[in-house]
């Protein structure tokens, strides 16, 4: 069985925010997460656009932890193994925007009738479930055109994470640059440095 990686601790109709099991530990920008729906046999699909460590404290922040009070000077990782307590007053966050729902079986690429309950799990999905989702492409549009997310750059990240996920990734990558192509076909700009960005 597929192990939980994080909880909700947000949530609204178009997105979730997970609260890590493990710091420092969030899925990657771009993954898509399945979080838990209430009603049985449903369950929440969102892209991570946002990670973020700190305080768990509100309104605290983390202190500088690099040098001892004996001039001992600790760099990166060196730092989290001399503090092991780091664990218990640092939380890894990540935000995700909603991009459909799987009920039944079946999966939408629209928003779900009810957001995710806070406290309930999200997992990270697995290449064949990534595979499954993105063999539609409606959810292109929430991205492109959602806002106060880097929508440009969660699309691009996505795409290759399901690239990655189908068997044939070029042919995939062909039919979501044809996608991107026709949402974008406006706005010539944007448009490559998009396909720029998903280009193997």
């Amino acid at each position: 069985m597929q192990s939980r990686i994080a909880e909700v601790i947000e949530s609204t109709s178009t997105g979730f925010t997970a609260g890590a099991y493990e710091l420092l530990a969030a899925p990657p920008f771009g993954a898509l997460v399945r979080a838990q729906a209430r009603a049985e046999g449903m369950a929440i699909y969102g892209l991570v656009y946002d990670i973020r460590t700190g305080s768990k404290e509100p309104g605290g922040r983390a202190l500088v932890r690099g040098r001892t009070y004996a001039g001992r000077e600790l760099y990166d990782a060196e730092i989290y193994h001399e503090h092991p307590d780091l664990a218990e007053v640092l939380q890894t966050e990540f935000s995700a925007i909603t991009v459909g729902f799987v009920a039944d079986g079946r999966i939408y690429q629209y928003l779900p009738p009810q957001p995710p309950p806070v406290h309930y799990s999200v997992y990270e999905c697995v290449p064949e479930e990534v595979a499954r989702f993105s063999q539609a492409t409606d959810f292109f549009r929430t991205v492109l055109f959602a806002y106060q997310i880097p929508g440009d750059e969660v699309l691009a990240a996505a795409i290759r994470a399901a690239a990655r996920a189908h068997r044939d990734d070029r042919a995939f990558l062909v039919r979501a640059g044809r996608e991107v192509a026709t949402l974008l076909k406006d706005d010539y700009d944007r448009l490559t440095a998009i396909l720029r960005r998903i280009r193997p």
